[in-house]
């Protein structure tokens, strides 16, 4: 009797000590190297996350055929986040049932605040490809949580700088379309902290549902302003729709916006994209690796990749990168994402590395032009791409001067 409540004893010991064990601390340590991947893939952001989904296969399939990491594969389980509170149930499914030592992937900013809540706390590390909120690299900051998309003010900046060289800022009249969810207030109150410091003027100001689908009276009210540019702070197949019922309304103010993805120019055609827009990347920067990059999605998918298939992509090796450096443990792992001297092969010209004070992947970002339908090649190359932003002379830090969303406290 008294062995058996010795070992009753143990055994009640041993089961609370590891109830009392972070959900980290039981990382796998043989077979496949779970990965959990979370994006929409339905609703105004689904055909973004259709390429997110895309890539991160392609590069799981890379990473597999050549050996895996560290000699074991990567299995990558993949749901659809749907909205915030289901993005929130399937992130905690994927890790207690599913044990995966990361999550990545999300396009929404409220989902990826549900998502990284969830990650901070079992202490998984999430890494964020999509979602642009400063608030996110901000008051909203999670310690587990890192940003592969670069964040609006990045955006901000970088479109800017060409509006002001273009003459387009100081003393104009701007009128602002945004959508109205947390990446649309965000980044609406980057642009205005832009304009108050750059001397421009708001001629009008309207937040749009995220279901619209008919901008007409916001056109008509957008005509009767004149203003003299006209900014685009909207989302997914928002965009698409604007785009086209911008050129259906024969209005020739100059058009642009500071979010942006690729797959909305392709959808809207060449016909009715125009203006010039940021984005973190597209499938015509000029390095080896992107080009190669361009290649194998063509191969597969036959279409090339947008700036959403980048971020997973991307994600996908640095994530790999780091796993084969200190293994699958989420405080290790934590640790060697955020120190500043290990850096990453993004595509671009030059490494990125993330930024120790609130985990954005420091990195070039683009402008892209529309071209002239005359001038276009095909159904994808319908704009141009920038040189590189910020010049090869200047930091990345430039890109995130007077961000606003607050502080970011991982203590907090």
């Amino acid at each position: 009797m008294l062995h058996r409540r010795r070992l009753l004893a143990a055994t009640t010991a041993l089961t609370l000590g590891a109830a009392l064990l972070p959900l980290g601390a039981f990382a796998q340590d043989d077979g496949p190297i779970r990965i959990g991947h979370l994006t929409p893939r339905t609703g105004f952001l689904g055909p973004l996350g259709e390429y997110a989904v895309m890539a991160a296969d392609l590069a799981v399939e890379e990473i597999n055929a050549a050996g895996g990491v560290n000699g074991r594969m990567i299995e990558i389980i993949k749901e659809d986040s749907v909205n915030p509170q289901t993005a929130s149930t399937k992130a905690e499914r994927m890790i207690e049932r599913d044990e995966v030592v990361a999550i990545v992937g999300e396009i929404s900013s409220a989902s990826a605040l549900t998502i990284s809540q969830v990650a901070d706390r079992a202490q998984r590390p999430f890494i964020n490809t999509g979602a642009n909120s400063d608030t996110l690299r901000g008051s909203d900051c999670k310690r587990y949580m890192f940003h592969v998309e670069t964040q609006n003010a990045m955006y901000v900046n970088a479109e800017g700088q060409y509006l002001q060289n273009e003459g387009l800022v100081d003393g104009k009249n701007w009128y602002l379309l945004t959508a109205d969810y947390a990446f649309g207030h965000d980044l609406l109150n980057a642009a205005k902290a832009f304009l108050d410091r750059s001397n421009g003027n708001i001629a009008g100001d309207d937040l749009v549902p995220t279901d619209a689908t008919d901008f007409s009276s916001y056109l008509l009210k957008v005509r009767e302003a004149k203003p003299d540019v006209v900014v685009s702070n909207l989302a997914g197949t928002q965009i698409t729709s604007f785009l086209k019922q911008y050129t259906e309304f024969g209005l020739d103010a100059p058009v642009g916006g500071f979010g942006f993805d690729t797959a909305s120019a392709w959808a809207a055609g060449g016909e009715n994209f125009k203006g010039t827009w940021p984005t973190v990347w597209t499938h015509q920067v000029d390095t080896e690796r992107s080009q190669a990059f361009v290649k194998a999605f063509t191969d597969k998918y036959g279409k090339p990749p947008e700036n959403q298939a980048f971020g997973d992509y991307t994600a996908m090796y640095i994530l790999k990168q780091a796993i084969e450096a200190v293994g699958t443990d989420g405080e290790a792992l934590v640790g060697y994402l955020e120190n500043p001297e290990n850096t990453f092969d993004v595509m671009k010209s030059r490494p990125a590395y993330f930024n120790p004070k609130n985990h954005q992947l420091m990195q070039e970002v683009y402008t892209i032009t529309a071209l002239p339908p005359g001038e276009q090649q095909n159904q994808w190359d319908i704009f141009t791409t920038s040189a590189p932003v910020p010049a090869p002379d200047q930091p990345l830090e430039t890109l995130i001067e007077a961000a606003v969303g607050g502080e970011c406290s991982f203590g907090g």
